[in-house]
């Protein structure tokens, strides 16, 4: 399976969801279908969307990703929609779309997907995208429009490197009666998409067969020590990231995402000195391996004698997590083969 993405291909992608977009939005048109009652506003809405990478170090510590590739993030691809549509959905299946983007970062399958559900049912309003994140931490936006009938926000951002694991939000509605939200917040944690069975952010190719369904990853399940995500200490992971909705008072839609913003591994954003509170510290606690077996047992005849065993560190802790134990212990014993 391809880890490595090539952040710089993403070009051709933004180029084609805006057009997309606009295919999309002057395909819908009135049908004699009942606007959803939980949505009564009459006029559209514009919103601005920010994604904020919180997955640093500090905040994940396990097998933190440095190099070939070093943590980052895919483009963001963004669907505003009905009630009746999913682009993925917790407890379900993922469609081939998510499968390909969550395991290779390839969207062109799930962008027909999103294209084919606007022209067969109707059901999408428009696509969007923000661009690629070439580190754990960092911001990047985009724009996008909603009216009553297609009042839903979806989108799906890849962690890189992962096997199919992704951030996500299915089916946020932005409308409550007959008004627009104004400001929302959301925390993002990690998704598995069930389609492949690797342990850590570097895993090679392990296809799921039969295929799971769209689970959250959680600081004990899956609960296997390799896990880059099981931290036994923890109630909760940490955010992995956020995303703030902003409706926005101008009435013009920009269909080029803005550049993405980077932070360091502190939350400084690079080139300023303003902090964000990005970060949270998580506990890394030493692992070691089982002990060896029993050396020889040497020493002089008449005398006891001292024989040895060893164990080697698994895991280096950090961010206060428990110390490293003894990894060499003596015992006394009876010489085997006295001198």
């Amino acid at each position: 399976m391809e880890r490595d993405m090539n952040v710089s291909s993403t070009s051709s992608v933004v180029h084609w969801l805006a057009s997309l977009t606009l295919t999309l939005l002057g395909s819908v048109h009135p049908m004699p279908v009942t606007i959803d009652p939980v949505c009564t506003a009459d006029t559209t809405a514009k919103y601005s969307l920010t994604f904020t990478g919180m997955w640093s170090q500090t905040s994940f510590p396990k097998q933190y990703p440095i190099y070939r590739p070093p943590a980052q993030w895919s483009p963001l691809i963004g669907v505003t929609h009905s009630s009746d549509y999913h682009i993925w959905q917790r407890n379900e299946f993922a469609s081939n779309g998510v499968r390909e983007f969550s395991e290779k970062g390839e969207a062109w399958t799930l962008m027909k997907e999103v294209e084919a559900a606007g022209e067969r049912i109707q059901s999408v309003y428009g696509l969007f995208s923000a661009p690629a994140l070439v580190g754990g931490t960092g911001q990047m936006t985009s724009e996008f429009e909603v009216f009553a009938r297609h009042s839903f926000l979806s989108f799906i951002v890849r962690i890189v490197p992962s096997p199919d694991w992704f951030l996500g939000v299915d089916s946020f509605d932005l409308c409550e009666g007959d008004q627009w939200k104004e400001s929302v917040t959301l925390e993002l944690y990690p998704y598995d998409a069930g389609t492949d069975s690797g342990f850590t952010f570097s895993s090679p190719n392990f296809e799921t067969i039969p295929q799971d369904k769209v689970t959250q990853i959680t600081s004990s399940s899956p609960s296997h020590p390799a896990n880059s995500f099981y931290y036994p200490r923890l109630k909760n992971l940490p955010p992995m990231g956020k995303v703030t909705l902003t409706k926005t008072k101008n009435n013009q839609i920009f269909s080029i995402p803005m550049e993405p913003i980077q932070f360091n591994q502190t939350g400084n954003e690079i080139g300023n000195e303003i902090e964000d509170s990005l970060i949270n510290s998580t506990p890394l606690d030493c692992e070691v391996s089982a002990w060896s077996p029993w050396g020889l047992c040497k020493g002089k005849c008449g005398d006891s004698g001292v024989r040895h065993r060893t164990r080697y560190i698994h895991l280096q802790p950090a961010n206060n997590g428990v110390v490293c134990p003894p990894l060499e212990e003596e015992n006394k014993c009876i010489p085997d083969n006295c001198l």
